[in-house]
């Protein structure tokens, strides 16, 4: 028999493996290291934020943080400005399996979390950074159980919230008097007892309510000058640091989904949650400053609040920090407890001494 030529043999060679790649396509062959189409678990993750702030971005990063390390065995589809469900209605939707995936504002529910409420209270939280390591290590070190019904996967929690106003400069507490302030919870308790009015706003409608006068002004942190453009209706910041507040985020996936993954999965999961708190904290620090530079850029003041008068208002919103604990005492929660502690955490970090796991080191 006449031997093939080496460029018949090559031709054989190419025509055998453009057959092989076909008959992979017809039959639903994957080649290792990607997973079949049936095989993929679908999740989606609702987010309130719009795509273009800083956290719904660490949201999607994470979506596909998730997708590479399982190798595309997971597809996450994120679904921010709250397309899929409402804010308020998230945690619910959550639960319920509206979405497998959701993060929004604890205090956006109220009173559905007594315990973890503390976040809210004006302790004056210095950073975003410290302020995800303290709710993290709240929740770890007294486990409530107001979150068993979903998987949580992880929280984090803004930087400083200070008072922001539209027309009116405050440098001392009678200031604020006769001003709407948009306020939830503890932090609307903290505006009564400044001596302000108290007024429940979503975030997604301050921007118009202040455009339009409905409010005086609104208490949030400094990167939502930025994030939610409140920079453009508003003039002034008051930085009064030692009461300053915080809001506690949560990421939570349905507990049905999260049973349901897989051993090697759920571990994936977990090692990205613990980088991805990390990364929260880290960027509602970068959006702090992005927020003052935003600010000062659109021509507004920042009023920093002396010593003196700091403790004025350090006292005046001492009866908050009261009510928190009556609240929580009369549920068998041991908010003196939780609060002592971050009490305790806060000083550590006034001194330059604060560490955690939660946060990197600097």
């Amino acid at each position: 028999m006449k031997k093939l030529s080496i460029e018949r043999r090559f031709s054989l060679g190419a025509a055998f493996l453009c057959l092989s790649f076909l008959v992979m396509l017809l039959t639903g062959f994957v080649i290792p290291g990607g997973a079949d189409a049936e095989d993929v678990i679908h999740l989606t993750y609702s987010g309130f934020m719009p795509p273009t702030h800083s956290q719904s971005k660490v949201e999607a990063a994470w979506c596909r943080e998730v997708e590479k390390r399982t190798d595309g065995r997971v597809k996450i589809a994120h679904y921010p400005g709250q397309t899929l469900t409402d804010a308020s209605q998230c945690y619910q939707g959550v639960k319920e399996g509206l979405s497998d995936i959701g993060c929004s504002v604890l205090q956006y529910t109220r009173g559905r979390f007594p315990l973890m409420d503390f976040i809210n209270l004006p302790l004056g939280f210095p950073s975003g950074q410290v302020a995800t390591a303290i709710i993290n290590e709240v929740y770890e070190k007294f486990q409530p159980t107001e979150l068993d019904e979903v998987k949580l996967l992880y929280l984090h929690a803004h930087g400083p919230g200070f008072i922001h106003t539209k027309d009116k400069p405050v440098h001392k507490m009678e200031d604020l008097k006769g001003l709407k302030i948009r306020s939830h919870g503890p932090t609307a308790s903290m505006i009564q007892a400044l001596g302000g009015t108290p007024a429940a706003f979503p975030m997604n409608e301050l921007y118009q309510a202040l455009q339009k006068g409905v409010v005086d002004g609104g208490l949030y942190p400094l990167e939502s000058n930025k994030g939610w453009k409140m920079a453009e209706v508003t003039n002034y910041v008051i930085a009064c640091y030692p009461t300053a507040y915080s809001l506690g985020f949560f990421v939570a996936m349905n507990k049905d989904k999260w049973n349901a993954l897989p051993d090697d999965i759920k571990a994936i999961i977990e090692e990205i949650d613990g980088e991805w708190v990390f990364r929260h904290g880290k960027a509602w620090e970068a959006g702090a400053f992005e927020g003052i530079n935003f600010l000062l850029d659109y021509g507004n003041t920042m009023i920093g609040i002396g010593p003196k008068e700091s403790a004025r208002w350090t006292k005046a919103v001492e009866p908050v920090l009261d009510e928190y604990i009556t609240e929580t005492k009369g549920k068998n929660l041991p908010g003196d407890e939780v609060l002592e502690f971050v009490q305790k955490r806060l000083e550590d970090a006034k001194k330059g001494e604060f560490k955690s796991k939660y946060k990197e080191a600097e």
